[in-house]
């Protein structure tokens, strides 16, 4: 956590760094044998949010995927999805983020080991963000 304090009535502002305890959930490693977060390696496509690992959560490809495929993950309130589409970033469909920008609800596609990546930034910043991680080969 950085906070700013005055400092002794000099009217200086200092920098303060502090360690926070670490979250739940965050993803330590991407590879062809799955997503690691803490001790288990999850080798099919999940949700991830900092708090919730949903497990198997489609068996669809990126391009099949609708907003209903989402209800369960959106149901935790996020500001931010963040999609994983495995070795390389594929575009959503195009209704899919309608869908998101309907809800007001940001979505974000790019590579799974990217999509990782940023969600720990943003998780570990306390921003209310979700991931789904399909696997790379």
């Amino acid at each position: 956590m950085i906070g700013l304090h005055p400092a002794h009535g000099n009217g200086k502002v200092l920098l303060k760094f502090s360690r926070e305890a670490p979250l739940a959930h965050m993803v330590k490693n991407v590879s062809p044998d799955g997503v690691r977060i803490g001790d288990a390696v999850y080798s099919t496509t999940l949700a991830l949010t900092a708090e919730r690992i949903i497990e198997d959560w489609t068996p669809k490809s990126v391009d099949a995927l609708d907003a209903e495929d989402f209800d369960t993950l959106l149901a935790e309130e996020l500001e931010l999805v963040l999609l994983g589409t495995g070795d390389s970033a594929v575009f959503a469909p195009r209704e899919l983020v309608f869908s998101f920008a309907r809800r007001g609800v940001g979505l974000e596609v790019m590579d799974t080991a990217a999509a990782a990546r940023t969600f720990n930034v943003l998780a570990g910043e306390g921003r209310q963000v979700g991931a789904i991680l399909f696997p790379v080969r």
